[in-house]
């Protein structure tokens, strides 16, 4: 475990959410102070969280969670974190790791690299970056600040339960996420089970890619993976 300093609550307020679908809930809002990589992070406390919350990490997507890109998946799992957050009694951590840690600019500059037929990761190694940057250190601080330090992990992500135990806190459980894909994602989900182990079906996914790539993505305009 590491020895990390200790961060603590700034402020909390109530938020009321409404997502395009209809679906609405409240939340309440946390900043800090002291998080280790001066980032600020949020946390969104939703229903009423028990001894063993669910908690996501959900890293910033502008493109997905703002702009409802069909590129990844992160907007439909930010939805459907939030409720099933708030049905069970938890808390969604909001970190701020564009692009897996590389920031907006540098996503977009590996999208274009996308286009010429790299995947994600080859895409980020191909700039010289990392292919996941991303630290959650500051997600460990936020979490005991909180007084959590035992939790169900929402993720698909093994790397996040990994770096949580490793940090002190203790994961109970990784519940996965839903499959959310378009035809436009199906390659970037691929290689995310490839490369980093992520609880995909990889057989359903090889398939659609190998859809879409035949097809042509004009041809598809909706994909669900059972």
């Amino acid at each position: 475990m590491l020895d990390t300093p200790a961060a603590t609550q700034r402020a909390r307020v109530r938020v009321p959410l409404r997502f395009h679908d209809g679906y609405s809930v409240d939340a309440e809002l946390v900043t800090f102070h002291g998080l280790g990589d001066g980032q600020e992070h949020v946390a969104v406390v939703l229903g009423e969280p028990g001894p063993v919350p669910l908690v996501r990490l959900h890293s910033e997507c502008l493109t997905g969670d703002v702009f409802g890109s069909a590129r990844c998946d992160c907007g439909p799992q930010l939805r459907e974190a939030v409720e099933r957050i708030a049905e069970h009694g938890g808390v969604l951590l909001y970190l701020r790791q564009e692009g897996r840690g590389i920031g907006l600019y540098n996503k977009l500059d590996a999208y274009a690299l996308q286009d010429q037929g790299l995947d994600t990761y080859e895409a980020n190694a191909a700039l010289g970056l990392p292919e996941d940057a991303r630290d959650y250190t500051a997600a460990a601080q936020m979490l005991r600040a909180l007084g959590i330090t035992e939790l169900d992990l929402l993720s698909n992500n093994p790397d996040k339960a990994e770096q949580l135990r490793g940090l002190g806190i203790g994961v109970q459980e990784r519940v996965p996420t839903g499959v959310f894909t378009t035809p436009h994602n199906v390659r970037y989900l691929r290689a995310k089970v490839l490369t980093t182990q992520h609880t995909l079906p990889l057989a359903d996914l090889t398939e659609l890619t190998e859809l879409t790539e035949v097809t042509g993505l004009t041809a598809l305009t909706e994909l669900h993976v059972s």
